[in-house]
């Protein structure tokens, strides 16, 4: 079955606005969804990037406006600054790679999870608690990660040297063979060019 390959970071704001469109589009096509959390902190000095912090004050502001409306055109709940923005992030990842692997349930629905913990629920995203309940309300045994927890971190690490490898810089971050889009607003070209529409 062909795939879609999703490189993802579960506190990112603009996979929260992607939302399960990824899933839907797949679905769609009949492809395959293969989901690759990455670490964006690392992912993006080294390849042309900078986290927030290192960007100039006025890009920062744009993108608050931006993420903002588009969370309002969503009809997405939205916290311009939440509180555990910035917490460890690998904890969740984690979680999401070994569940993938266990299969069954539903990724998208933890995905969403983790997401709206962070951007409409200011929960943290890294607590163990938060990560079970994810797990738990998406149909996973809550103590997947645990059991897989080496699994998922050499995973992890592999699907950053992968994103740099093959052109990967942001998130989300899809890929169809040589094919790229980068952003939840281009989850649009991503279904047309399925399609043969693009």
């Amino acid at each position: 079955m062909p795939q879609i390959e999703y490189f993802l970071a579960l506190q990112s704001p603009y996979v929260y606005l992607a939302g399960r469109r990824p899933w839907e589009i797949a679905a769609r096509h009949g492809f395959d969804l293969v989901l690759k959390p990455v670490d964006v902190a690392q992912l993006f000095p080294r390849t042309g990037g900078k986290v927030r912090d290192e960007r100039h004050p006025s890009r920062n502001a744009y993108a608050a406006q931006d993420r903002a409306r588009q969370a309002r055109k969503l009809g997405l709940a939205f916290d311009p600054a939440p509180m555990f923005r910035a917490a460890n992030p690998a904890p969740a990842a984690y979680a999401l790679i070994a569940a993938q692997k266990a299969g069954g349930g539903d990724l998208a629905a933890y995905v969403q999870a983790i997401s709206r913990a962070v951007w409409a629920e200011g929960r943290d995203f890294s607590d163990d608690a938060v990560i079970g309940a994810a797990l738990a309300q998406a149909g996973y045994d809550p103590k997947v990660a645990d059991r897989g927890m080496l699994m998922a971190a050499e995973t992890y690490a592999g699907n950053l040297e992968e994103a740099v490898s093959r052109g990967v810089f942001g998130v989300p971050f899809f890929v169809v063979g040589e094919e790229k889009f980068w952003g939840q607003d281009r989850l649009e070209d991503l279904d047309l060019w399925i399609s043969g529409k693009l």
